[in-house]
């Protein structure tokens, strides 16, 4: 990956505030999925990025400031995904721009982002009063952090996964331990976890074990979902499977990639930490 040395993540950047497209920058997926042989024609899972921005403010056509919240939903096909910093800089570039309606920036991002990564996508803006509105994130299944355990390495190990004995079930785990590695800056990113399954009981303390082992990781986030999603099937063979992460905020953005090979996107629900 030392082309990603040279995209807006991997330098310093000037911020520009008058619209310019231009600012993005496509991150191909192959990459990432070659090293977890996947090729993109089969993929064992679908599935969407959820992204949410929170800094958007442009200027309407009598030049008063709007802010705004955006929810982008990038499908997990598209050949690219979009350089985060890039999405920073592009969406601070609207700030001192001219737009007639609320719709007329939405279609400018659906457009420029559709473009960047190669597919279609769904852009949704929000008042911050509608925002305050939107229900967050709620605890269900078993939250496997309050298992009491000891831990002595931190080093990737999908083999820690384990099933237990007895008839498949339909169970969640969930953890707000998951820690992982930015692989340009190796600044480190933070994320709830959710798994839903249906098939041999996973051990939730094996589950915990092997979220810690990826504290010194190095993925971007749509990268540690599908890792995560490919150890699980490989390790537990789940007929069932969901996994879905919620990042917390780096540059005014959390993404929060969703995949599964049964059910549709989980709603974008807000954790505590975003």
């Amino acid at each position: 990956m030392s082309y990603l040395k040279d995209t807006p993540l991997g330098r310093s950047s000037d911020y520009v505030d008058e619209y310019t497209p231009a600012l993005l920058c496509p991150v191909p997926r192959w990459d990432a999925r070659e090293s977890l042989e996947l090729e993109d024609t089969a993929l064992p899972f679908h599935g969407t990025d959820i992204w949410n921005a929170y800094e958007l403010s442009w200027l309407t056509e009598k030049g008063k400031p709007v802010v705004a919240m955006c929810e982008l939903r990038i499908p997990c096909t598209t050949p690219n995904i979009v350089e985060s910093k890039s999405l920073k800089l592009y969406l601070n570039s609207f700030a001192n721009t001219r737009f007639a309606n609320r719709d007329e920036v939405r279609a400018a991002i659906e457009k420029d982002v559709g473009q960047t990564v190669g597919g279609n996508i769904e852009v949704l803006l929000f008042s911050l009063e509608d925002a305050a509105r939107l229900p967050l994130w709620e605890d269900k299944g078993q939250c496997v952090d309050t298992i009491d355990l000891n831990f002595e390495h931190y080093d990737y190990n999908p083999d820690l996964l384990l099933c237990d004995q007895g008839p498949e079930q339909t169970g969640q785990l969930y953890s707000h331990l998951l820690r992982s590695h930015c692989p340009v800056t190796n600044q480190p990113d933070w994320a709830t976890v959710v798994v839903r399954y249906t098939g041999r009981a996973i051990s939730p303390a094996s589950f915990l074990r092997y979220v810690v082992s990826l504290r010194n990781h190095q993925g971007f986030h749509e990268q540690i979902i599908e890792q995560m999603f490919v150890d699980l099937m490989a390790q537990c063979s789940p007929r069932h499977l969901t996994v879905y992460g919620r990042f917390t905020r780096r540059g005014g953005i959390d993404i929060n990639p969703f995949r599964s090979n049964s059910e549709q996107a989980l709603p974008n629900r807000r954790t505590v930490r975003q």
